[in-house]
């Protein structure tokens, strides 16, 4: 099934930034006490270990994303290796649920250090409000997002580096004596003792080092991904361990063991000592300006991935709705309310605890599923290839392994509820999905319903009655009602009713001998009704009314023009009113056997409904299907290979299966009209099908500008088709319109 993707717009330093500056975040500022109060000065070396073990991980990464260089990250490689289902979802969910309660994490985290230099600042609006900005800057295109990261990561990159640069020069700075005051308090413990204490640091800082995952999640919107990605993972994760190490370093350095240890503080502490006029205030600034950097990497891996798990129809297909932008909007309004009431109702603690389990869970059988790919695809293009293989993949299994076995028990607790929780919603979604398919096709095969046809010209009936037994030959229990309405105007004479009932009866019974034979040629059902109203319109929506089984109602255009431009005109009220789907044909010598159908296609409901009929019509014969969709403005490959597969995802998600006798193209056109009407001279058609336009509420156009010119110009038949919607649906279309257009 072809998939759109989102346009790659992400260079290097973008990449880099998003890597590096994502990874930083605001742990450095918290973990440097905790994990010190752990490890003493050993501190260092733990987060260089660290460092070392998350290298393996990144290796596997920048192997996997340079081979499936898509949007997904680890739910991808894990969906290649062992199979869209049950566990692809479970790492997609989880990947994606933890992202998203880190964003919220992160902006209450931005909230509260703002408060602490604006006292009195509400944290929770705050906190909303920051999300909501970032959710839009997401929405606008994935270079503002990478901009972004750049101006965010570069102030980050100078504080530490001044950070750092004043800690080792300064006078009240790093002293060698204060790096190793804590060292005495873990002296006599035994061998296993200081091993367990420094694996206890590296659980405790390694998800502190595993940002870089965002690049792998976003590898579709990076440009050269060949090269752009294995150098973003391996120096965003080079500069964190140097930055992590090198600033803890001086702030074991510059504030006592007895002080430091346990501080959440860390950095400010130390800053206060070496650098006193302006560090705490620039410290503090740099902590506001980290958490800000978490909340827009943390979402741009959440909407990746429920755009990814939407596009694989693992999630409900509206998360993969694309803007113009070419952003997964949907996705990004969902992870926007759900990071908003996580932050609202304060479950921000609890959650952080799925958070990083869930990351935990992620990278395991992201590592697992590599060796699984190299044994199922060994002859796949790697454009980077994994040194000292197989020994990466088994140092990570292994790092993997005893950071969780010293991970915080409570995060491994809810790690395993949330699972059973989102392994319950999947097989509830599932046995759904599945039900709702097989109703589907069975309400495709069985029928049940009616075709309406009220036509009065015996030639457009019958031209009428060919189409719709093409439409439900193949279903049972489908019949067409041959409608007829004999108008009563209010001053007509009662004693004239039985003359002109009559009179309709034999027009009627004239046209019923006409089309009898080809419905009962194609062992379609067929009967005749006669209703008397004021109007035409008000007789077909009372039949409308009473009988819900009727599911089209087909009309014929009239080849009097004036008919057409007449105040009251029927067609178009039927068109607007009627709460059925509504197909108008002007025949212009439709053949006894239709050989070519062109369909422009839209992204409208009208034209997938149109999209819908040409198949069905085609489907008894050998007739060809030509899906066209012509492309307007300035266009490069890039979008012409978007438009093309937006072509083919409209026609998967109509059609179902894309048949031999199904074709579809994407053209540039300088003009809509006079593309269409090319077309129709050179493919020999014998039948155009359009989607009715939105323009049909303007009073001096019937069916759309550019329908109504097109019906009197095209040398073929033409079928203009329209997909009821209520009010509130059609109100919501046209919003979505906006957006993704």
């Amino acid at each position: 099934m072809a998939k759109r993707k989102l346009k790659r717009q992400l260079n290097l330093l973008q990449v880099i930034m998003l890597g590096t500056a994502g990874t930083i975040a605001a742990e450095i500022f918290v973990l440097t006490g905790h994990v010190t109060q752990i490890a003493g000065p050993e501190t260092v070396l733990a987060l260089v270990l660290a460092g070392l073990m998350t290298l393996s991980i990144a290796l596997n990464y920048c192997e996997l994303a340079t081979t499936f260089p898509v949007t997904g990250g680890a739910m991808t490689y894990v969906g290649e290796a062992f199979g869209k289902g049950w566990l692809m979802f479970l790492v997609g969910s989880l990947d994606c649920l933890s992202s998203t309660f880190y964003a919220a994490l992160s902006a209450v985290g931005f909230a509260i250090s703002l408060a602490i230099f604006i006292p009195g600042l509400p944290i929770i609006p705050i906190a909303i409000l920051v999300i909501i900005f970032v959710g839009f800057m997401h929405l606008r295109g994935v270079s503002n997002v990478g901009n972004f990261q750049i101006l965010l990561g570069a102030f980050l990159l100078a504080v530490f580096a001044a950070f750092v640069f004043k800690g080792f020069t300064s006078v009240g700075g790093f002293q060698m004596e204060t790096f190793l005051s804590g060292r005495s308090v873990f002296q006599n413990q035994s061998t296993i003792g200081h091993i367990g204490r420094m694996l206890s640091a590296i659980a405790l800082t390694y998800n502190a080092y595993v940002g870089f995952e965002v690049i792998a999640d976003d590898a579709e919107e990076i440009m050269k991904p060949n090269k752009n990605i294995p150098i973003g993972i391996l120096v965003s994760l080079l500069l964190t361990t140097l930055i992590y190490t090198s600033v803890s370093m001086v702030a074991i350095g510059t504030v006592p063991f007895t002080q430091l240890a346990g501080s959440e503080t860390a950095l400010t502490d130390a800053a206060a000592r070496f650098w006193p006029t302006i560090g705490i205030q620039i410290m503090g600034a740099a902590g506001i300006v980290a958490t800000l950097t978490s909340v827009n990497s943390a979402m741009l891996s959440a909407t990746r991935e429920a755009f990814s798990l939407s596009r694989d129809r693992v999630w409900p297909p509206i998360f993969s709705r694309l803007s113009h932008w070419r952003t997964p909007w949907m996705a990004i309004l969902m992870v926007v309310v759900v990071s908003a009431l996580v932050a609202a109702v304060g479950l921000v603690d609890f959650l952080s605890f799925i958070s990083s389990a869930g990351y935990m869970f992620v990278l395991f059988w992201a590592t697992l599923s590599m060796p699984k790919l190299r044994k199922k695809f060994p002859d796949i293009v790697r454009p980077f290839k994994v040194p000292l293989y197989p020994l990466t993949v088994i140092a990570a299994a292994v790092a993997g392994l005893l950071i969780i076995s010293f991970a915080n028990p409570r995060a491994l607790i809810f790690l395993g509820s949330v699972i059973v929780l989102l392994s319950i919603w999947y097989l509830i979604s599932s046995r759904m999905r599945v039900r709702r398919e097989l109703n589907s096709r069975l309400e495709n095969q069985e029928g049940g319903g009616k075709v309406m046809i009220a036509a009065k010209s015996p030639e457009t009936a019958l031209s009428l009655t060919k189409l719709a037994t093409k439409l439900v030959n193949q279903q049972e229990d489908t019949g067409i009602l041959l409608f007829s309405v004999v108008k009563t105007p209010i001053n007509l004479d009662s004693s004239n009713v039985p003359a002109l009932v009559k009179q309709k009866k034999e027009e009627q019974h004239h046209i019923l001998e006409l089309v009898t034979p080809y419905a009962v040629e194609e062992n379609v059902p067929i009967y005749a009704k006669i209703k008397a109203a004021l109007r035409v319109e008000e007789a077909i929506y009372s039949e409308l009314g009473r009988h819900k089984d009727i599911n089209l109602v087909m009309l014929g255009v009239p080849e009097e023009r004036f008919k057409l431009e007449h105040p009251h005109n029927i067609l178009k009220e039927v068109n607007m009113m009627a709460n059925r789907n509504v197909a108008v044909l002007r025949d212009k010598g439709l053949p006894e056997e239709i050989r070519r159908i062109l369909v422009p296609v839209g992204t409208g409901p009208n034209a997938r409904l149109a999209l819908q009929m040409a198949r069905d019509i085609a489907t008894p014969g050998d007739a060809e299907v030509v899906g066209l969709r012509l492309v307007l403005g300035e266009t490069d490959d890039e979008r012409m290979e978007d438009e093309e597969l937006q072509l083919h995802e409209i026609a998967d998600a109509e059609l179902g299966e894309i048949t031999e006798n199904i074709s579809l193209k994407v053209r540039k056109a300088e003009s809509v009209a006079d593309e269409i009407l090319k077309e129709c001279h050179e493919g020999g058609y014998d039948l155009l099908i359009m989607g009715s336009a939105e323009e049909i509420l303007v009073p001096d156009q019937v069916f759309g500008k550019l329908n109504d010119y097109l019906l009197d110009v095209v040398p073929c038949s033409m079928m203009i088709v329209r997909r009821y919607q209520t009010g509130t649906t059609l109100w919501m279309r046209k919003q979505l319109k906006k957006i993704e257009q």
